[in-house]
């Protein structure tokens, strides 16, 4: 009798514990990421080949389909300062099969167009930063000033006289300068131009005074002597040209910061393991040192974040930029 009852305590034991670890086994199924990715995914990118965004995309992609196993393909949409590419994005499958790599017109055209096809903020779901830019003010060597106080000072002397070429009215370099011009209290003359090629040569010519552009497009200009640089755009000095002061400090106006960025988004509501999955590869690739190399080498200073840090900066970026489009009285061309 106490041998059956011994027996029949082991089996029911023995059920219970096979049940149990069913049970477990199921939940750690119901509650384990999709397998991701399964097919080619596509990036998309609002502008033409060769620029910054698509650099950094093509860079990300090679590096996502060598450790991820499937292929990540950047596709061209230009057009419409990247809103075409951005709609694209908002209205594709929230799967994780299409990102966008954007920049700082995202933010930007919130307050540059006056209807957009999406929202910039709800219909996005951000995984992360991958780099900051700097740009630098730059000026022709006939102006007679060498840092960014002297222009301030001949700013003020000559109210509306200086002049400075952008590469379109409500650019990133449009706008950085505009806040310069805001935060100094002085009076610039715009000379906007379709693009950048054409922008900087007038500078280079003396057509126009001033000029800001991107660290990799002025510098071989500024150590040739043909342009002399006043002060970068970002808070903290360029890792590629650390002896040029920032607008902040060479200008004393603390708080000055105009970097252009780039970061991937998804459409919203992008499963959340897919979102941390990618950004999780981002940040291991930025810590590999041959792409922080190569991206420090283009211009591009390497940036970390979380999707939730991300989101705030966009953000904080569309207001500040909303406030300098409409002090400056920028509209999209």
């Amino acid at each position: 009798m106490r041998i059956s009852m011994l027996a029949h305590r082991i089996c029911c034991g023995a059920f219970l514990i096979l049940t149990g670890n069913s049970v477990l086994a199921q939940d750690s199924t119901a509650n384990a990421a999709p397998a991701y990715p399964t097919k080619s995914v596509r990036i998309l990118v609002g502008y033409a080949a060769g620029g910054g965004l698509d650099v950094i995309a093509r860079i990300f992609a090679q590096k996502f389909t060598e450790s991820m196993g499937q292929t990540f393909l950047v596709e061209n949409r230009p057009g419409a300062g990247g809103n075409i590419a951005t709609d694209l994005t908002a209205k594709a499958a929230a799967d994780g099969y299409t990102m966008n790599m954007a920049g700082s017109s995202h933010a930007i055209n919130v307050s540059l167009y006056s209807k957009l096809p999406y929202d910039a903020v709800k219909d996005f779901a951000p995984v992360s930063l991958v780099a900051i830019a700097a740009s630098v003010l730059v000026a022709h060597p006939s102006v007679p000033v060498n840092s960014l106080r002297d222009l301030i000072a001949l700013a003020q002397s000559r109210s509306g006289q200086i002049t400075y070429s952008s590469s379109g009215s409500g650019t990133p370099q449009h706008l950085a300068m505009e806040l310069f011009r805001s935060m100094a209290g002085i009076q610039l003359l715009h000379v906007p131009y379709s693009g950048g090629a054409p922008a900087i040569t007038a500078a280079l010519a003396g057509q126009v005074q001033l000029h800001s552009n991107s660290l990799p497009t002025a510098l071989p200009h500024v150590r040739s002597g043909k342009l002399r640089a006043l002060g970068v755009t970002s808070a903290e000095r360029s890792q590629i040209a650390p002896e040029i002061p920032t607008v902040a400090e060479g200008g004393g106006l603390p708080g000055y910061e105009a970097t252009g960025w780039y970061g991937l988004l998804a459409p919203a509501g992008t499963p959340a393991p897919v979102i941390r999955k990618i950004n999780g590869e981002i940040q291991r690739l930025l810590l590999q040192r041959d792409i922080k190399e190569r991206l420090i080498t283009l211009g591009f200073d390497p940036y970390r974040n979380s999707p939730e840090e991300f989101a705030r900066y966009i953000q904080r970026d569309i207001a500040k930029w909303g406030k300098v489009v409409r002090e400056s009285g920028a509209k999209a061309d």
